[in-house]
């Protein structure tokens, strides 16, 4: 358990938070979400003790250890990957190298007997002798393979060093464990396991993340933070969600009887009941939902963008035909022989392990990179509007307001009174749409990517990782938008929610050629665990 009592935090005029009183408990998974900026982080590091409050403190029971996953990937540079794990339970650690330095003293004393006798009996006591076993399963676990364990941290990749330092908080049943997005830079079975971990995990858990897909699979709870106060809500992401827009919405309609109300929040709090599955996690999550007042449901402050991306012209039967596609990039083969036909209404997840090898396709499909052989032809019906995965040519020294910065893709209306509506739904309302175009946040900027989108027209889609720098309510709107779309797209992200919600076909670019087939992305998940 962890016990936080009237804190307070401010950074000069901005209030973060205010006399905050949480009971974070043990057999729960706590989801700490909140708007960008509104100090998610901060909390997490005023929990480890890392940053202090400015009143009130945080408290946990005697003898009670916190872990934290650690985002410095240089850090350990010169230490051994398995060691680099154990060193997450600290006094562990530092007994295992007393009792070794004590062992190879050569003039061992009585003394020191004495001092080695000490140590092993509480070293036992923390299960110090499985400690290596434990550490190499939860590597094996999260992908990194046994013949990594006994190098050093350099000689590691930067995806294989941020799976070792998740180990490293997970390592030893920590009483407290703090992750801040813990699934940046996971490959989908690490994500798996590391879902599965925390299902079963019996101690207490608080998450920062911005995968709802991660959040709706192992939060018992909701802790939001909003109106600078952090509430306690029970369930997953999508509850707390649909019954904050459920609750405003019912806020808006005072006229409604108060018994409708009442049948339309039991009904919503039934369904999401029924819904839980077998987890332990969702088990016990159904019993807290099934005691649910109807007061505790309350509206949430969030905004979110409008997304809405209207096709000027009906797609024909003639979309876009590739045949046999060839790109080789710095001596690698990145694409070879990919082939494949786009119809109508498709709604294309592209999938992969090689990141580079999905960028260049869309490149190719926008029409940015040429490829070495093969061809590809858009039908005469169809118009295209891409997204790239790295948008800094559009913003970088542009000293155009945001105003005038949309105003070169609005063919229609270029009125300062349209382009500011415009703006204003997608959050830059006020003096925000006087900014620079070249001082925006990277959350900005694809927001700023997404309007020009909208207001192309374009009938197909190209998206290369829309989600990254987005906060929770932006995910959420675009991926709403994105559902309703009435064209057709091909996208990537690795956002599980996204991929399952959006996706009608799944396309897996390979070492040679494409795996293709009209499935969700949950189902080509199936199909790969049983192709293993």
């Amino acid at each position: 358990m962890i016990n936080v009592s009237n804190v307070s935090l401010r950074f000069g005029d901005q209030k973060l938070f205010e006399d905050v009183n949480i009971k974070f408990t043990p057999g729960n998974c706590y989801g700490l979400i909140g708007a960008n900026g509104a100090g998610k982080s901060t909390f997490l590091k005023i929990l480890s003790g890392e940053l202090d409050s400015q009143s009130g403190n945080v408290s946990l029971p005697p003898g009670h250890r916190m872990a934290v996953l650690k985002q410095d990937h240089f850090k350990y540079g010169d230490e051994i990957v398995l060691e680099v794990v154990m060193m997450g339970h600290e006094r562990l650690f530092d007994i295992m190298k007393e009792k070794d330095a004590i062992y190879m003293k050569p003039d061992f004393s009585d003394e020191d007997g004495m001092k080695a006798a000490e140590l092993e009996g509480e070293f036992a006591e923390m299960n110090g002798y499985e400690a290596e076993s434990d550490a190499a399963v939860l590597l094996k676990g999260l992908g990194i393979h046994e013949s990594l364990h006994s190098k050093k941290m350099s000689d590691l990749t930067g995806g294989e060093k941020v799976k070792v330092l998740l180990a490293q908080a997970l390592f030893g049943n920590p009483d407290v464990l703090l992750l801040d997005e813990p699934t940046n830079g996971l490959d989908i079975e690490a994500i798996q396991w590391l879902e599965e971990f925390l299902i079963n995990f019996d101690n207490t858990v608080i998450v920062v993340s911005h995968d709802r897909y991660f959040l709706n699979n192992v939060c018992t709870h909701i802790a939001d933070l909003d109106f600078g106060k952090i509430q306690i809500y029970v369930g997953n992401y999508d509850f707390w969600y649909e019954s904050s827009q459920l609750a405003q919405k019912m806020a808006q309609e005072q006229n409604k009887k108060k018994e409708e109300k009442i049948k339309e929040l039991e009904a919503f709090v039934a369904r999401f009941s029924a819904n839980a599955s077998k987890s332990k996690q969702a088990t016990s999550r159904k019993k807290l939902l099934d005691k649910i007042e109807l007061d505790d449901i309350k509206p949430s402050s969030r905004k979110y963008p409008y997304v809405a991306f209207k096709p000027e012209r009906e797609i024909g039967n003639d979309l876009l035909t590739v045949e046999g596609l060839s790109k080789t990039v710095d001596g690698e083969k990145l694409l070879d022989n990919v082939s494949f036909t786009l119809n109508k209404d498709d709604k294309v997840a592209l999938v992969g392990p090689n990141e580079n090898a999905k960028t260049l396709l869309m490149q190719i499909l926008a029409g940015e990179v040429e490829p070495d052989s093969g061809s590809y032809k858009w039908g005469v019906t169809t118009s295209q509007s891409y997204f790239p995965k790295d948008n800094s040519a559009y913003f970088e020294g542009c000293n155009l307001s945001l105003v005038d910065w949309l105003r070169q893709y609005s063919p229609e209306d270029q009125t300062e009174t349209f382009l500011r509506g415009f703006l204003g739904r997608m959050l830059f309302s006020g003096e925000e749409a006087k900014k620079k175009a070249s001082v925006l946040s990277g959350g900005e900027k694809v927001r700023c990517m997404l309007s020009k989108m909208m207001l192309s027209g374009a009938n197909v889609l190209l998206l290369d990782e829309p989600t990254n720098h987005l906060d929770l309510e932006s995910i959420t709107a675009l991926n709403n938008g994105l559902v309703n779309f009435k064209g057709s797209l091909i996208f990537t992200t690795h956002d599980h929610q996204f991929n399952q919600s959006i996706a009608n076909r799944i396309i897996e670019i390979r070492d040679q050629g494409v795996f293709d087939k009209e499935i969700t992305y949950n189902e080509y998940l199936k199909l790969k665990t049983k192709t293993k």
